[in-house]
């Protein structure tokens, strides 16, 4: 009922908004792409088959607050409200201003605030909005082509930021990230899909308990 809710939600506002085409998403993609080559990592948005199986692992009936790194254009962000309970939150935090603009306009939904600012401040951001630990975060940012100061700032802050039993879930388009994520977490498992471009390394990890 909460996901069938959910995409009635998101399908009526860009309806409203006409912004949310998939031609103008992959436009609005591709140009910030050439503009910011680090920050997203890929020419166009990620193929319904990596949001399939990057989304697979979340217990959709438990999770009540979800964080995702690096949202885009929303083509991930507007699964996760498709399938989202009704009364889950969904924090988005991205650091292009064009694309913050864009999912406000297209993704109005109760349930989802996005706020543009950098991963590493994640814990800072949700207690902002209320949440002291997230049940899932979901990662595309191009983790392994940051400086390692900034990469080890954010995964710190995002296995501190879980709860209890969370889950952190990656993907990236080298395996380059690898060893940090097994230094700052108990458990990963790896996974590959190459139905998308670029094909994806798909990393599920949970921090160790307290």
């Amino acid at each position: 009922m909460g996901s069938s809710h959910a995409q009635q939600t998101v399908s009526k506002n860009e309806a409203q908004t006409g912004g949310g085409t998939p031609k103008g998403d992959a436009f609005l993609f591709f140009r910030n792409f050439f503009r910011h080559p680090r920050m997203l990592g890929s020419i166009i948005p990620s193929s319904r088959f990596l949001i399939k199986q990057l989304l697979q692992p979340i217990d959709w009936d438990k999770a009540r607050v979800i964080v995702e790194y690096g949202p885009g254009v929303g083509g991930i962000t507007a699964e996760i409200l498709r399938r989202m309970r009704p009364d889950a939150r969904l924090i988005a935090i991205e650091m292009n201003p064009e694309f913050v603009s864009f999912l406000r306009k297209t993704l109005v939904d109760e349930r989802f605030q996005v706020v543009e600012g950098s991963a590493a401040d994640v814990r800072d951001i949700m207690q902002k909005s209320g949440h002291s630990k997230a049940d899932y975060i979901i990662s595309g940012v191009p983790l392994g082509s940051m400086p390692q100061a900034v990469r080890e700032a954010i995964l710190r802050n995002t296995c501190e930021a879980l709860a209890t039993g969370g889950s952190f879930l990656v993907f990236q388009f080298t395996t380059r990230v690898l060893p940090d994520l097994n230094r700052f977490f108990r458990y990963v498992r790896r996974k590959f899909e190459p139905l998308n471009i670029l094909p994806a390394h798909l990393f599920f990890c949970q921090p160790g308990t307290a």
